[in-house]
């Protein structure tokens, strides 16, 4: 390995400057239609089922119409069987016909945000000023919606802090007519005081910060009409304390369907309306739990049967696809089952077959895998290998997926596949990237959580030129958190490019998901209900444990690090196990989940009224004099997720409680750091560990 090279962080971390060099082989592949789309900088071609690529149009052409494009990057494809390109960027929206070599329309944009494009009408929302207005993108003709847009009340964007899987706040109907989008009003919130520094005499850039246990911001529901220019309201009773989430359109544009959960988050409802009127016509289905139900899905209809849809539910224990009849007005079946794992993405249907196209950890909880599910009968088909972790994109028709994917020892491959044979053809196969690197050993496996029953799985690796006779510091990276794990069988086990750059600095890195994390189904989840942190630094020590019971673990060099959440873990494990952990460097953490949104923390831990005794075990400015090691935080100043007060109270009530943590922030940045912050953040926490654990 003494002749091979070395990874530098500049190789390893987004934001480094040879960071893409180092990245697996990728082709940038889209559907036009029923036709796979391979879309280059300068050139963009079709594959012809014959093991070659035809050109469809190249970026000298395109750029002797259209001289703002400079490269093909962002081109996409509105209509499945039209040759017409969308370039849709901050700054344009163009749309050019490459077998008339035409431009058909073309848009410039200044403070336009939140744009949303109906394929169909070739209309456009968006947001300006926090007011919401739509323009026709063939003509000049622009129409403002609303007229009170503040600060306070927000118009056509993503509200309820970006949880049960809201990304957007409009949502136009299928023929393109009608437009639902979301209001809020968070009159009622307070401002939380983020400063921009970057100007001689320091702004105030205030935003709106709902936290546990306070008065929440109210949304309401609107549909305007593009042909009557006039908005109804859905009816939706009072709006205090409840969300709303999966707005789903029928497929004839005349009805809306969409979530309601209470405040409680254990009681959900799925209501349809009439689009034309706003009126609530009946409650479709409804379920509950005693601790949450997280709706993060809409509703799918079948492709080939427009009374039917799909929807998603854990009420099975884990997350599963269910068939509702909309005449028959009930769930007429489960379409999958347990042997399939957590369903994790819905792609689509091959409709000939009637099968609906899935990814779930139906073959190991640490891989994702693409099955086609017959949507009435109990059958299901793999599709592609059955190790590593897929992800697919399905034509037009379901008939052909782009199937790409990587395990442990293959760094990237994509695969052609038909749904229907499972008959595969090989696109790409990507070197290894690391090839002329020392790299080291990455290996994984599982032991048992603290409950003595479940599996844990971690990744393990070891130091460059690893001498097994040698003791070792070893860092623990954590994040613990729901929503998220780090343990996967895709290439390296999920490695990062930190833990390359540790291990050749003869360090041994550890990684467990554990209780809490996501992937393993509902109860795996919500074990941590109401003391967020207690069983997940359990596990952790559990981990400990099985490194301790290695000979070449230094057990008193132990090190921890986590973001986020992880942030949190590592700072409670440091206060809990002040004798295990030597060293530590947390980000972005939260310290008190009092001081953490409604949305997410009372999902969790309730609210503090209700929950005092989980608030207070979880609150670590309660145990900062419990701090024996050498811990640095680090955090964006200007964080708009953890905010910045967790960290200051912290570093206070340290000072009262006379220990001695280490302090480093990033002004100007918010929750992670991005660009060339990023490397020098990774340096930052290097240089920690470097001077303190070895």
């Amino acid at each position: 390995m003494a002749q091979q090279k070395h990874f530098t962080l500049e190789e390893v971390i987004p934001g480094g400057k040879n960071y893409k060099k180092l990245q697996p082989q990728n082709m940038h592949l889209q559907w036009h239609g029923n036709k796979l789309v391979r879309i280059e900088k300068n050139t963009c071609a079709f594959y012809n089922g014959k093991g070659q690529w035809e050109q469809l149009f190249s970026l000298e052409e395109i750029t002797s119409a259209c001289k703002h494009i400079k490269s093909l990057d962002y081109a996409s494809f509105p209509e499945k069987d039209i040759p017409v390109v969308c370039f849709h960027t901050d700054s344009i929206y163009i749309e050019y016909n490459w077998k008339n070599k035409e431009v058909l329309t073309q848009k410039k944009f200044r403070g336009r945000q939140h744009r949303d494009v109906s394929a169909v009408s070739k209309w456009m929302a968006y947001n300006l000023n926090d007011n919401l207005y739509v323009e026709n993108l063939y003509s000049n003709e622009k129409r403002q919606l609303s007229q009170d847009g503040s600060h306070d009340i927000v118009y056509g964007q993503s509200v309820h802090r970006n949880e049960f899987g809201i990304v957007k706040g409009t949502f136009w109907s299928p023929d393109g007519m009608r437009l639902c989008f979301y209001r809020m009003d968070q009159s009622m919130v307070p401002d939380y005081p983020l400063v921009d520094i970057s100007s001689r005499i320091a702004v105030l850039q205030p935003i709106k910060y709902p936290m546990a246990g306070t008065e929440s911001h109210k949304v309401s529901v609107g549909v305007y009409d593009v042909q009557t220019k006039k908005t109804v309201w859905l009816q939706t009773g009072d709006n205090t304390d409840q969300y709303y989430s999966g707005i789903t359109w029928s497929p004839d544009s005349k009805k809306i369907f969409l979530y309601n959960l209470n405040r409680d988050q254990n009681h959900l409802k799925l209501w349809q309306f009439d689009a034309a009127t706003g009126t609530l016509e009946k409650t479709l289905y409804e379920e509950t739990h005693p601790k949450y139900v997280q709706p993060d899905h809409g509703l799918t209809f079948l492709p080939w049967d427009r009374d039917k849809f799909i929807f998603w539910s854990e009420k099975d224990g884990f997350d599963h696809l269910y068939l509702y009849s909309l005449k028959e007005g009930k769930v007429i079946r489960k379409i999958t089952d347990n042997s399939l794992g957590v369903v994790l993405d819905l792609l689509g249907f091959n409709i000939k077959t009637r099968s609906v196209i899935i990814c779930s950890t139906g073959i190991s909880p640490i891989q994702h895998n693409i099955f086609s599910v017959s949507i009435d009968k109990d059958m299901h088909m793999l599709l592609g290998g059955n190790t590593g972790v897929h992800g697919g994109q399905l034509s037009a028709n379901g008939t052909m997926l782009a199937d790409t994917w990587s395990s442990p020892d293959v760094a990237r491959q994509i695969d052609l596949i038909n749904t229907a044979s499972g008959k595969m053809t090989k696109l790409l196969a990507a070197d290894n990237p690391w090839k002329s690197y020392a790299v080291p050993e990455i290996t994984s496996g599982t032991i048992k959580a603290a409950d003595g029953q479940t599996d844990l799985y971690y990744r393990l690796i070891k130091p460059v030129d690893f001498d097994p006779h040698k003791k070792y510091p070893t860092v623990v990276y954590v994040y613990g958190g729901p929503h998220t794990r780090l343990v996967e069988a895709s290439w390296g086990y999920m490695c990062r490019g930190w833990e390359l750059y540790m291990a050749e600095k003869n360090y041994v890195v550890f990684v467990l998901d554990g209780r809490g994390s996501d992937e393993r189904g509902l109860e795996f989840e919500n074990v941590t209900f109401r003391h967020l942190g207690k069983e997940e630094m359990r596990d952790q020590i559990k981990g400990v444990e099985f490194l301790k019971s290695l000979p070449f673990v230094d057990s008193e060099r132990i090190g921890v690090h986590g973001w986020s959440y992880g942030g949190f873990m590592t700072i409670n494990l440091m206060l809990t196990y002040p004798d295990v952990f030597k060293v530590g460097v947390a980000g972005g953490p939260v310290i008190d989940w009092s001081y953490y949104e409604i949305m997410y923390g009372e999902r969790y831990m309730d609210t503090p009224q209700t929950n005092k005794e989980g608030y207070d075990e979880s609150n670590l400015r309660l145990r900062a004099g419990n701090l024996k090691g050498r811990l640095l935080i680090v955090f964006g100043y200007n964080d708009p997720v953890c905010v910045p007060q967790h960290t200051l109270s912290f570093i206070r009530a340290c000072e009262d409680a006379g220990t001695h943590p280490d302090l480093f922030t990033y002004p100007g940045d918010g929750h992670n750091m991005i660009g060339r912050d990023r490397v020098h953040l990774h340096e930052h926490i290097t240089r920690y560990f470097e001077d303190y654990l070895k």
